[in-house]
């Protein structure tokens, strides 16, 4: 886990060609080992910020 925010939202920094399917998981791991609920999957290494972000919801 990269950051806490609010101790509320996990946030897991990448800056990687390519997202795969494990980053997507490592941070799923993070939100049910920590028990919180919301995570975003940054991922710095796109030409528009928006397109390398993903929101993911643990549902506990």
């Amino acid at each position: 886990m990269d950051m806490l925010v609010e101790n509320k939202v996990v946030v897991e920094l990448k800056s990687v060609e390519v997202l795969l399917e494990v980053h997507h998981m490592q941070l799923l791991t993070y939100l049910k080992l920590s028990r919180h609920r919301l995570g975003l999957l940054i991922n710095f290494n796109v030409p528009l910020i928006k397109a390398g972000i993903f929101r993911k919801v643990n549902g506990l």
